[in-house]
């Protein structure tokens, strides 16, 4: 149930997100989610992608900083207080959210949302029990 993702740090300068999908486009990687956050001086960009250890060996080997985490892929239903259902049962539960971002959304009127929680396990384990649906990582790559 857990999704590998790829965190790239980069230089914020002009033309270093393109040089990050360029090496991408080359190896045939293909990127499922992306979320971009900036500082005045560098920007991490974390994706969900095709073909991981491929991504995190061109990546490195571009002399990119790369790290890793594990992410929840969760269903939430696309309609007011959707999110805050899964926010709400995971806060009751003492879990913290460190960041999340959106997916993609789907013809069954569900929106996916990438978690990132320390406490991964647990929330596994709290999200289930509360029939909240966690993608695996073979679900994730077959949209």
């Amino acid at each position: 149930m857990k999704i590998k993702q790829i965190s790239v740090f980069l230089e914020n300068k002009k033309g270093r997100l393109a040089q990050l999908t360029r090496i991408l486009k080359e190896n045939n990687i293909d990127i499922s989610a992306i979320s971009v956050a900036d500082t005045a001086n560098f920007g991490i960009i974390r994706m969900i992608v095709s073909r991981y250890n491929d991504a995190m060996q061109v990546i490195k080997e571009a002399g990119l900083t790369v790290n890793t985490a594990d992410v929840l892929a969760v269903e939430v239903s696309d309609s007011p207080g959707g999110l805050h259902y899964v926010l709400e049962t995971l806060s009751q539960n003492d879990i913290a959210v460190e960041y999340l971002y959106s997916f993609v959304r789907r013809p069954s009127e569900r929106a996916l949302i990438l978690f990132r929680i320390r406490e991964i396990d647990e929330a596994i384990r709290v999200l289930s029990k509360n029939n909240i649906k966690i993608l695996s990582p073979e679900e994730i790559y077959e949209l």
